[in-house]
């Protein structure tokens, strides 16, 4: 598990390592040199090393191709599960070399690695919808009291695998993320490797060190419970979002592993029922705690934000019956509400 101190990296781990698995984590707390102390993941690696049996840990940059191929020199493993990332749009602005090193050439490493040493084995991408760029914006759009809405019947479930991803414009983060997905897929098409890519709406879960540039969910509760203040970029903040707990995001993961489709792109987020607007988030984590949250809105939207972005699941749901949502939208936000409360202490 790349990334395996993050919020999918730490779920799977949790949940293989209960299953008798053994499990490496491969992980350098990269998120806390990207966001700062708030980004900071060894709490979490901490917490997995109580509560698991057979996880052991790697402090090891994706990026060091070397130190990765002796890594998979050494464990023939079954199963590789790729979450590591730099994941912000708004911070690959400022650090475009590392974003591409990190996203496209840690992706390649891996692959490579994965070919040279365990080919036989099940590769599994996290993806982004941030490769599809604007696109999802020229979706005809109506504007609704609390959020934007698709004009469309035919769009009403959402996106789907068939949107394109490049003439579009995507931030640097999704451009990086569009080269690792396509050298993904030509991985499983070209040399026929079990290889899948799941392009990722909004993964939430307890496990998120939330930023204000990444984890929007997650740094919304955080705010919400300490009252810290919340800035809303654009769109009347009728933006919307599809949002999808972590234990959901694995189970998609197991359903893939255990009869791969070579080369297989999917969208994967909470779909239609899970989604939710900012204003409609913010409404919702004030009644759970209790008080209206401090938020101020900005006139200027994200370069290469989504207005209205919820993840078409009939493609995975018609390949993998098996799998469904299983946590609707106020339950996570409940979860995370009690998380954040234990994280900030007794006031």
């Amino acid at each position: 598990m790349t990334g395996s101190s993050g919020l999918i990296g730490s779920e799977a781990v949790t949940h293989f390592d209960a299953q008798g698995h053994d499990v490496v984590g491969v992980d350098n707390n990269m998120r806390r040199v990207f966001f700062g102390a708030a980004g900071d993941t060894l709490w979490n690696l901490d917490r997995l090393k109580q509560a698991t049996k057979r996880f052991k840990h790697a402090e090891l940059d994706i990026r060091d191709r070397a130190g990765i191929d002796e890594l998979f020199k050494a464990h023939k493993f079954d199963l590789i599960v790729h979450c590591a990332a730099q994941p912000s749009h708004d911070k690959a602005r400022d650090i475009p070399l590392m974003d591409f090193e990190v996203n496209a050439l840690g992706t390649i490493n891996l692959l490579e690695a994965t070919r040279q040493n365990c080919p036989e084995a099940v590769f599994v991408l996290f993806s982004t919808n941030k490769v599809y760029g604007d696109a999802p914006n020229e979706i005809p759009m109506k504007e609704l009291v609390t959020r934007w809405e698709y004009a469309r019947p035919e769009d009403y479930d959402g996106v789907d695998e068939t949107c394109r991803i490049d003439r579009t414009l995507h931030s640097l983060f999704g451009a990086s993320k569009a080269a690792a997905d396509l050298v993904a897929q030509e991985y499983g098409r070209y040399f026929g490797m079990k290889v899948g890519v799941f392009r990722g709406g909004c993964l939430t879960g307890p496990s998120h060190s939330g930023v204000e540039l990444h984890g929007f969910l997650s740094y919304l509760v955080k705010m919400g419970v300490t009252g810290g203040k919340y800035s809303v970029f654009g769109y009347k903040g009728k933006q919307v979002r599809d949002n999808i707990h972590s234990y959901d995001v694995v189970r998609a993961i197991e359903e893939f592993a255990a009869a791969p489709r070579p080369g297989e792109v999917y969208n994967l987020g909470g779909g239609r029922g899970n989604s939710i607007s900012m204003l409609e988030a913010i409404a919702k984590i004030g009644e759970l705690t209790g008080r209206k949250m401090d938020w101020k809105y900005v006139d200027e939207n994200r370069k290469g934000d989504h207005i209205c972005y919820i993840s078409n699941l009939s493609k995975l749901k018609k390949h993998y019956p098996k799998w469904g949502i299983t946590r609707g939208i106020d339950s996570i936000l409940e979860e995370m509400t009690a998380s954040a409360r234990v994280a900030a202490g007794p006031k």
